[in-house]
């Protein structure tokens, strides 16, 4: 059986253990090893409930998958880096209850979390998270390295670019963008294109 490793033991990395346990492939098609994380104490205060393998100088193995338990954009980038650079493989990671429709093209390394629902004919780059309750309109596409985080609502035709950060309940109108590395704070509603690097927040979100 193959072993699964989960990158990451903070916050999210917690969660995305979670739902790896429930999921129905668990204890069939692969089981969990534990976390990969530089940090041996990244789990005291919830009592060790797994095993933590340091990350550098992790040994990729042929047949061990993993997930991305990381939500940062810039922190997923550099800490994957080594293992995408050792042929490490991230299949999409997609929790039961997500609803698909047609048409979706998934990237490497996606992570789509209970209650998300991506559309028809949406895009979804390389180790973009879709957190809990979110929504991808049809048309839609979200960037590599992207992270939307709970109860986001990409509406159609938006464009997400890549290594975007979406807080909490941001929201983004038909047809409008959001340039590369931007954030967009929580409970922020895009209503007009964004451009990179910023940080958005309000509604209508205004650049900081």
């Amino acid at each position: 059986m193959k072993k699964l490793y989960i990158v990451g033991a903070g916050g999210f990395g917690r969660e995305a253990y979670a739902w790896a346990s429930q999921h129905p492939d668990c204890g069939q098609r692969w089981e969990i090893d534990g976390f990969l994380d530089d940090n041996a104490d990244a789990l005291a205060a919830y009592g060790r409930f797994a095993r933590i393998h340091p990350l550098t100088g992790h040994l990729v193995l042929p047949g061990n998958l993993y997930v991305c338990g990381l939500g940062k954009p810039d922190m997923k980038e550099k800490l994957l880096a080594p293992l995408l650079a050792a042929g490490a493989e991230f299949p999409p990671f997609i929790d039961p209850s997500v609803r698909l429709g047609s048409r979706v093209r998934l990237g490497r390394g996606v992570v789509l979390c209970p209650g998300a629902i991506i559309t028809t004919d949406v895009t979804i780059g390389d180790f973009v998270l879709i957190n809990l309750n979110s929504t991808v309109g049809h048309e839609a596409s979200v960037g590599d390295w992207s992270t939307l985080s709970a109860q986001c609502d990409v509406t159609g035709g938006a464009k997400i670019a890549d290594r975007v950060f979406m807080g909490s309940r941001a929201t983004v109108i038909p047809g409008k963008s959001v340039g590369s590395r931007t954030v967009v704070a929580a409970g922020a509603v895009v209503m007009t294109d964004v451009p990179a690097d910023v940080i958005v927040a309000g509604n209508p979100a205004r650049v900081l």
